[in-house]
């Protein structure tokens, strides 16, 4: 008997069948730190071991039954009663009963679709894990394995370059063109500033890449924006006539894939913001969305690799 918790107890231990070759991706955690964690695509299976130690040989545990779940949710943190499962698999490891020994089971998931990527955010985390519950009269004992999702997209079949002005009558006028609007998260953006008309002073420009987070609806939507990174394309003053060149590489830059209405729940956009300052101070924006998308790289699936994992049109 365990009444009480005085009874037998047991450790879950959960391994990957490919633990030794599937490659890992860094995932942000809640605490704002990283941790490593094993990297899975759309359509991949998921399988391993489960291993159930008990902390006292020869007393057996009583159960009433333990089973294995492969579980996609999303966790709003102003609203951390209730998780949002969007894929949720389960499979039996044994029915209720007694075990006289530790064990261990075996357990795949065939071809799981994991149409989200793994995030976590200001207000926000989308995760995947295999959940281990041995169900007992007054306490479960529960072990969780997160993994990482990455989503790959295939290469826009259009992807238009930016163009547009900045002006003030008679005071301003700027062109500005970006080569593309799509980009993936190892690309380089190009452009070009040109300034049609300069009648004010300008001190500088600055180029920024702005994140913004949208979580909920209604009365319950919040917005976070986050600047990933902002440098200085332009010190002093410029001439009529005159074009700045722009060329930023994201690959430095901590950036997920655009994710939009993300199972009703969130998404999470990025824009480039130019800004120019005058002698007196005062702010001149303009800001463009873009895309950002998660490109394949070249390998064996299987391994952890990107070759041959689902990919999804732009």
């Amino acid at each position: 008997m365990s009444w009480f918790g005085f009874g037998q107890s047991a450790d879950i231990l959960i391994t990957l069948n490919d633990a030794e070759t599937r490659k890992k991706a860094e995932v942000k955690r809640e605490d704002g730190g990283k941790e490593k964690l094993f990297l899975f695509y759309d359509g991949e299976s998921v399988g391993g071991k489960v291993h159930i130690n008990l902390k006292q040989p020869g007393k057996k545990l009583e159960h009433q039954g333990i089973k294995v779940e492969f579980i996609g949710q999303i966790e709003l943190f102003y609203d951390r009663g209730n998780h949002h499962e969007f894929t949720s698999l389960v499979k039996e490891l044994m029915p209720a009963g007694e075990m006289a020994g530790s064990k261990t089971f075996d357990f795949e998931f065939q071809n799981v679709e994991k149409q989200f990527e793994t995030y976590t955010g200001t207000n926000v985390r989308l995760r995947y894990m295999i959940r281990v519950t041995i169900t007992r009269r007054i306490s479960d004992v529960v072990k969780e394995l997160d993994i990482a999702v990455h989503t790959l997209a295939s290469y826009p079949e259009m992807n238009n370059s930016i163009k547009m002005e900045v002006g003030i009558e008679d005071c301003l006028h700027i062109e500005f063109e970006y080569n593309k609007s799509k980009y993936h998260l190892k690309d380089v953006i190009a452009g070009k500033i040109f300034f049609l008309l300069v009648r004010i002073k300008i001190k500088h420009m600055e180029l920024a890449i702005i994140k913004r987070e949208t979580t909920g609806s209604g009365a319950n939507m919040y917005h976070e924006s986050e600047t990933v990174t902002k440098y200085e394309i332009m010190d002093g003053a410029p001439a009529k006539g005159e074009s700045i060149p722009i060329r930023l590489f994201l690959g430095y830059f901590d950036l997920t894939p655009t994710m939009r209405d993300v199972n009703k729940k969130f998404s999470v956009r990025y824009y480039l913001n130019l800004v120019l300052v005058d002698e007196e101070d005062r702010r001149y924006f303009k800001q463009q969305e873009i895309t950002l998308w998660r490109k394949g790289a070249v390998g064996t699936k299987g391994t952890g690799s990107d070759e041959g994992a689902a990919t999804k049109k732009l």
